[in-house]
C-alpha cells in the first residue's frame, strides 16, 4: 500500500531539500487546486514543491459545500460545457478516484407549480443524467425520479404540506473538503513532492523580468528559504492578487471574492431522508446530510474584508434560516444551530457588480516568465485546472514531459478500500472496534485505516473516543499530528475532524484532550499546551461574537479579535 507520512520530520526535511536545489516547478498554495497540481506536476516526472502559509485547505477549501456535483443550475444558464466537465469528473472520484472520500448523496427538489414547473426541473435533471451517463462515468448513481406530493413527504416529512405539489429526486456527491485536501497532498507525497505548510512566501527571486524562486518564511522555525524553480505555479485562490503583486506586475485578470456561509445543525431537528434543494430569489439553498448532521447553505455576497477568517454575521445567519423555514413544517431557531461557517469563492471579475453573475470557471494565465497563475474554478474541477496549469508551466520548460496521468492515479486511501469495506466485520471482531467505528474510519481514511489500527494496537487508550466529540476516536487525533501535518490545535478541531462545527461547544471541551495528544507527537511542553488551549476558545468566543453582529463590518472587526495562530 502506498503511503506518506507528513510529520513534523518530514516537514523540516521537505523544506530543507526544496532550498538544496532547483525545482521543476514550485507551487504556491496549498488548497484542492495547488495540491491538485502538486499531484499532477509529480506524477509527470517533474521535481515538485508545495508551500503553504498556514494550513493544508486552510481557505476556501475548507469551507466549501462539500459537494461534488456537476452544478445543475448551469444548465439553466445554458453552460453544457461546464456542466459536462464537472459530471465527468465527479463520476472519477466516486468510482476511481477516491471512492472513500467521495459518496453519493441524494436531494429532492419541491415543485411548487403545477405542470409546467415538473416538465421544465424535469427535462434539466433528466438532461442532467444523460450528461452524466453520455461519458460512462455515472453509473454508479441511481437516476432521477418524479415523486407525487404524498410520495415525497413520506421521503422527506419535514416540509409543509402547502410547500410543494410534487417533486424530483436526483443524485449528486459530497465529501470532506478538508480531509480530501490534506489526503491529496499526501498522495503528491507518496509520489515524491516536497510539501511544507506554515510556510509562507514573502516575496519572489527575480533574474530580470524571469521570476526564478520564492523567499519562503518557515513560520513555524521562523528561519528563511530561498526556494529556486524552472516554473512557479500560483494557486492561492482569493490570495491571487495579493500574491501577483509581489511580482510587481499588474494581473491579466483579477480575483474578487464572494462569501458563502453555512449552519449546521443537528440530525433530529430536520425529519428526512434526503437531502433538499431550494430556490431563493438570487441563487439554490441545500439542506444537506452530514453524518448526524445537516449543512444547510450557502449565501453569495460580496468580500473585501479580512479574507484569512471571513465571517458570518447575524444578518447572514437570519438569511439562511428565514429561507430554509419557508419550507419546513418545524422551523429551526438559532438555538438549533450547533456550528456556522464562512468562506470564500476566488470568482474572475466581470463587469457585473453581482458576485452570483460572475464567473466560475477557471483561467490560467502566463503574466510574466517563470510564473504560472491558476484561478477561478470551483471544488469538483479541480483536476482540470490543475492539468491546465501544469501544461502551461511545461511549455516553457525546454524538455519532453509526459501527458497528465491524474485521471488513473488514485488518491491514498483509495486502493483496497472496497475489500476492507468488505471485511468491515472482520476488522471489528479482531481490533475490538464497533462495526460503526470500523466504518467511520474507512470512510474517512480509506485502505490507510491499517495505520490507525496500528497506533491503537501500540496503545489502546487510542481506541477510545474523545471527550466531548464522540464520533472521533483519540487515535485521530494523533494521527493527524503525525502523518497529516497538523500543526496547531485549531487545524484537527476544523479541518483534520470537525469538531468545531459539529459540537454545540464548538469543540472546548475536546481541546485540551486534543492539546495534549498532539502534544506528545510534536513536542509541547506544558506552556505551549496551555497557549493552544487558551487560543482556540479565543477564536471560538470571536466567531461567537462576530456571528452577533448585524453587517459584515462589524463581525468583521469581532472575528479580529482573536490572534491567527498559538506561536510555539
Amino acid at each position: 500500500m502506498r503511503t506518506a507520512t507528513l510529520g513534523p520530520a518530514e516537514r523540516a526535511e521537505a523544506l530543507a531539500a526544496m532550498a538544496e536545489r532547483e525545482l521543476d516547478v514550485l507551487v504556491v498554495g496549498a488548497g484542492v487546486v495547488g495540491a491538485g497540481t502538486a499531484l499532477d506536476a509529480v506524477t509527470r516526472g517533474l521535481s515538485t514543491g508545495l508551500v503553504e502559509a498556514r494550513d493544508w485547505a486552510s481557505g476556501t477549501s475548507s469551507r466549501s459545500s462539500k459537494l461534488i456535483h456537476g452544478g445543475l443550475r448551469y444548465l439553466e444558464m445554458l453552460d453544457f460545457a461546464l456542466v459536462r466537465e464537472a459530471l465527468k469528473e465527479r463520476g472519477l472520484l466516486l468510482e476511481r478516484l477516491a471512492p472513500h472520500l467521495v459518496k453519493p448523496v441524494p436531494f429532492l427538489y419541491p415543485l411548487q407549480g403545477k405542470g409546467w414547473e415538473r416538465l421544465y426541473a424535469g427535462s434539466g435533471v433528466a438532461l442532467y443524467d444523460a450528461m452524466s451517463m453520455a461519458k460512462s462515468h455515472g453509473r454508479g448513481l441511481p437516476m432521477h425520479r418524479h415523486l407525487s406530493r404524498r410520495h415525497a413527504l413520506r421521503v422527506a416529512p419535514c416540509l409543509k404540506k402547502d410547500a410543494l405539489v410534487g417533486a424530483l429526486q436526483y443524485y449528486d456527491a459530497q465529501m470532506d473538503d478538508a480531509r480530501y485536501v490534506a489526503t491529496l497532498v499526501r498522495t503528491a507525497a507518496s509520489y515524491g513532492a516536497l510539501a511544507a505548510n506554515r510556510a509562507r512566501v514573502t516575496g519572489f527571486l527575480r533574474e530580470g523580468e524571469r521570476v526564478v524562486g520564492a523567499r519562503v518564511q518557515d513560520v513555524e522555525g521562523g528561519g528563511e528559504y530561498e526556494i529556486r524553480a524552472r516554473q512557479i505555479v500560483n494557486a492561492t485562490g482569493v490570495w491571487t492578487d495579493d500574491t501577483q503583486a509581489m511580482v510587481g506586475e499588474r494581473g491579466q485578470f483579477h480575483v474578487r471574492a464572494s462569501k458563502g456561509i453555512h449552519l449546521v445543525v443537528p440530525k433530529d431537528r430536520i425529519n428526512s431522508s434526503t437531502g433538499l434543494i431550494l430556490r431563493t430569489e438570487k441563487s439554490v439553498l441545500f439542506v444537506i446530510p452530514w453524518g448526524r448532521h445537516w449543512i444547510v447553505g450557502t449565501t453569495d455576497t460580496k468580500w473585501d474584508l479580512d479574507k484569512a477568517h471571513p465571517a458570518a454575521s447575524s444578518a447572514d445567519i437570519d438569511y439562511l434560516l428565514e429561507h430554509v423555514n419557508s419550507v419546513l413544517g418545524v422551523p429551526l431557531t438559532r438555538d438549533d444551530v450547533q456550528g456556522v461557517y464562512a468562506g470564500l469563492r476566488p470568482l474572475l471579475a466581470g463587469e457585473s457588480d453581482a458576485t452570483s453573475k460572475l464567473s466560475r470557471e477557471h483561467t490560467v494565465a502566463h503574466p510574466v516568465p517563470g510564473l504560472v497563475v491558476v484561478a477561478g474554478g470551483k471544488y469538483t474541477t479541480y483536476r482540470v485546472m490543475a492539468k491546465d496549469a501544469v501544461d502551461e508551466a511545461v511549455h516553457a520548460l525546454d524538455q519532453r514531459v509526459a501527458e497528465c496521468v491524474t485521471e488513473d492515479i488514485p488518491l491514498l486511501g483509495a486502493e483496497g478500500y472496497k475489500a476492507l469495506w468488505n471485511a468491515r466485520a472482520r476488522i471489528a471482531q479482531r481490533t475490538g472496534l464497533h462495526v460503526v467505528r470500523v466504518e467511520h474510519l474507512l470512510n474517512r481514511y480509506g485502505a490507510l485505516t491499517e495505520e490507525l489500527l496500528d497506533l491503537i494496537a501500540r496503545d489502546t487508550s487510542l481506541a477510545e473516543p474523545l471527550t466531548g466529540a464522540d464520533d472521533y476516536l483519540r487515535a485521530e487525533v494523533v494521527y493527524a499530528a503525525s502523518h497529516e501535518g497538523a500543526r496547531h490545535l485549531d487545524d484537527v478541531l476544523t479541518r483534520r475532524t470537525r469538531i468545531s462545527i459539529e459540537t454545540f461547544d464548538r469543540g472546548t471541551r475536546s481541546a485540551r484532550e486534543c492539546a495534549e495528544l498532539m502534544a506528545k507527537v510534536l513536542g509541547w511542553d506544558k506552556d505551549q499546551i496551555e497557549r493552544e488551549v487558551e487560543h482556540y476558545e479565543k477564536r471560538v468566543e470571536a466567531e461567537r461574537e462576530s456571528q452577533l453582529q448585524p453587517d459584515d463590518l462589524t463581525a468583521d472587526a469581532a472575528r479580529l479579535g482573536a490572534p491567527d495562530i498559538a506561536p510555539l
